[in-house]
C-alpha cells in the first residue's frame, strides 16, 4: 500500500509542478494531495515538502489553520477574472458562461472565505 501512496504522491507533485507553468492546471491542490500521499508513504518526502522553501509555508498554513495567503487569494481572483475574460473574448455561449460563472463564483467564494495566512 505504501508504494501506491508513494506513486500517487509523485504523480500529484509532478502535476503540481506542471501547474506552476501551465496556465489552467492548478498547483496547490496537487501539492496538498502530494503531502497527504507522502504522509502515508514516505516520512522523508513528507518532511521535505513541508520544509520546502516554495510550498512549505502554504502547506503548513493550510494544514494548521485552513488558511490561504493574501497573494494566493489575489492570484485566484485574477485567474478567475482572466478565465472569464478569455471566455467572453472568444465568444463562448451564454449557457457555458453561466456555468463557468457559477462554478468560479463558488470556488472564489470558498477561497476568499478562508482565513488569511
Amino acid at each position: 500500500m505504501r508504494a501506491f501512496w508513494l506513486a500517487c504522491g509523485l504523480i500529484s507533485l509532478g502535476l503540481g509542478g506542471l501547474g506552476a507553468v501551465l496556465p489552467l492546471l492548478p498547483t496547490t491542490p496537487f501539492v496538498l494531495l502530494a503531502v497527504f500521499c507522502f504522509g502515508k508513504s514516505s516520512p522523508a518526502l513528507h518532511g521535505w515538502i513541508m520544509a520546502h522553501p516554495t510550498f512549505g509555508a502554504a502547506v503548513r498554513d493550510w494544514n494548521e489553520r485552513g488558511a490561504i495567503s493574501r497573494r494566493g487569494k489575489i492570484a485566484a481572483a485574477g485567474a478567475v477574472t482572466l478565465a472569464l475574460a478569455v471566455s467572453l473574448a472568444v465568444g463562448v455561449s451564454t449557457t457555458i458562461l453561466l456555468i463557468q460563472l457559477a462554478v468560479m463564483a463558488g470556488v472564489l467564494g470558498f477561497v476568499l472565505t478562508r482565513p488569511t495566512a
